[in-house]
């Protein structure tokens, strides 16, 4: 197969079925180089037609506090109160930017993790 750019749902799906082809080919070989240009134009292609979701930072919070083995009362210094940390996980208030920054130098959650939401409201997406 010959890489073309991919325009369709029926170009898509060759291409990931020459890549899966394709996936043991070294590196710096013909085969090689046909995968990684498949690999770019795939991405394109998802990149343009099926754009992942930002992630959910009420999730994300969650995740860190199972993994460090915190409960919610342990989150009253990042977001201010028990009432207020209730809110948030149950997602009746929005995270603050001021909230984000306590949880992201605190407890290492990623800052992308949690600007989904205020990136959203911040190009007009309802949440």
């Amino acid at each position: 197969m010959r890489p073309k750019l991919i325009k369709n749902d029926h170009d898509y799906r060759r291409a990931l079925k020459r890549a899966g082809e394709l996936m043991d080919a070294r590196p710096a070989t013909p085969q090689g180089d046909e995968l990684e240009l498949l690999a770019a134009l795939i991405e394109l292609y998802e990149d343009e037609h099926a754009p992942l979701a930002p992630p959910d930072p009420v999730e994300a919070i969650r995740f860190r506090m199972e993994q460090a083995g915190m409960e919610a009362k342990d989150l009253v210094p990042y977001l201010g109160s028990r009432s207020r940390v209730s809110e948030v996980l149950n997602r009746r208030r929005p995270l603050t930017l001021q909230m984000i920054r306590r949880l992201h130098q605190g407890l290492g959650i990623p800052a992308d993790a949690l600007l989904g939401e205020l990136k959203l409201r911040a190009h007009g997406v309802a949440s």
